[in-house]
């Protein structure tokens, strides 16, 4: 019997889409409890593209999912329950570096990445700050 879908992975369907509206996706990240496997004590997180990426997962198929690739082995894979909001305004900014967060990386047609932009991360840990100031004081000279 297959798990209904989470409401954030919902709104993941939709963007995918084509359909879906980006600020009630990043509200539903924010508001949504995601499942962040660990290992030591230290939440999953991968590099790729200049940006560490912290691993969630909506619910516990698509962690299954990712565990299969990538668990211990015969052990149970170890996660922590996160708000969405408290991964991105919290462990993101404490990770000395530029950092988004992946959802459901391994469900092929379902993964989403919250990029570490203004709007998804605090302003001081946002890539584009500087750019989004000097567009901004554009904007204001016409």
């Amino acid at each position: 019997m297959e798990q209904p879908r989470t409401a954030l992975a919902e709104r993941i369907a939709e963007q995918r889409a084509g359909t879906g509206d980006p600020r009630a996706l990043v509200g539903e990240m924010r508001r949504s409890v995601l499942l962040v496997p660990s290992v030591d004590g230290r939440l999953w997180s991968a590099h790729s593209g200049g940006v560490r990426w912290v691993c969630a997962f909506t619910d516990e198929t698509a962690l299954a999912r990712f565990a299969l690739h990538h668990g211990p082995g015969d052990r149970p894979m170890d996660y922590a329950a996160l708000l969405g909001a408290r991964i991105v305004d919290e462990i993101v900014p404490g990770l000395g570096e530029p950092a988004g967060l992946a959802v459901d990386i391994a469900s092929e047609d379902g993964s989403m990445f919250f990029p570490p932009v203004t709007g998804i991360v605090p302003d001081g840990v946002a890539v584009d700050t500087d750019a989004a100031a000097e567009e901004e004081g554009r904007g204001r000279g016409r």
